[in-house]
C-alpha cells in the first residue's frame, strides 16, 4: 500500500502489513479501508465475478457484508514468492441477508451459520494489491446454505 509520509514522501508496506491491513478492515467490515490496500486500477476475481478498481471492489465487499453480517476471514497459512502472495483462510459467518450466487443469482436468507476454507491469491506492485483471485469450494458453500445443486 502506498502512502505519503509526513514530508510528503511515499511510505510502502510490506506484504505482511497489506495482508493484515486487509483482513483487519474486511473483518470491520469497512470496505472504504480494504480497498486501500488495492492499487487503482486493481482487479479482484472470485466465482461472482470481476471487480475492476477499488470502487468495484468496495461493492462486492459490500454484498458479502450485507449477505454475511458478521462475516470472518481468519487467515492460517501464507506464502510469498516475490510479487505473489498466497493466503489460506476460513471464512465464517451467518447467512441472514441476501448472496450473491457465481451463478449471478441471488439466495435470500437462510439463516444458517457457514464456515468455508478457501485462498486468495494476490499479485502485489510496489506495496499495493494489483489483482486478487480468490478460490474456495462452491459447493462446499452451497450445501452450507442447504441449496440443493441437483440436475435439471
Amino acid at each position: 500500500m502506498l502512502e505519503q509520509d509526513q514530508f510528503g514522501g511515499l511510505v510502502v508496506f510490506d506484504d505482511q502489513e497489506v495482508a493484515d491491513g486487509l483482513i483487519a478492515a474486511f473483518n470491520a467490515h469497512d470496505s472504504e479501508a480494504a480497498t486501500r490496500f488495492f492499487g487503482p486500477r486493481a482487479s479482484y476475481v472470485c466465482p461472482g465475478g470481476v471487480a475492476e478498481g477499488r470502487e468495484e471492489i468496495a461493492s462486492y465487499f459490500d454484498l458479502y457484508f450485507e449477505g454475511l453480517p458478521d462475516i470472518r476471514v481468519v487467515p492460517h497459512d501464507k506464502v510469498a514468492c516475490g510479487d505473489l502472495v498466497v493466503c489460506e483462510w476460513i471464512i465464517t459467518g451467518t447467512h441472514t441477508g441476501p448472496f450473491l450466487l457465481p451463478s449471478g443469482g441471488i439466495i435470500q436468507a437462510t439463516g444458517r451459520r457457514i464456515a468455508v476454507r478457501g485462498c486468495d491469491v494476490r499479485t502485489m506492485d510496489n506495496g499495493a494489491i494489483a489483482s486478487q483471485r480468490v478460490y474456495y469450494d462452491q459447493l462446499e458453500m452451497l450445501n452450507q446454505f442447504n441449496i440443493l445443486c441437483m440436475p435439471e
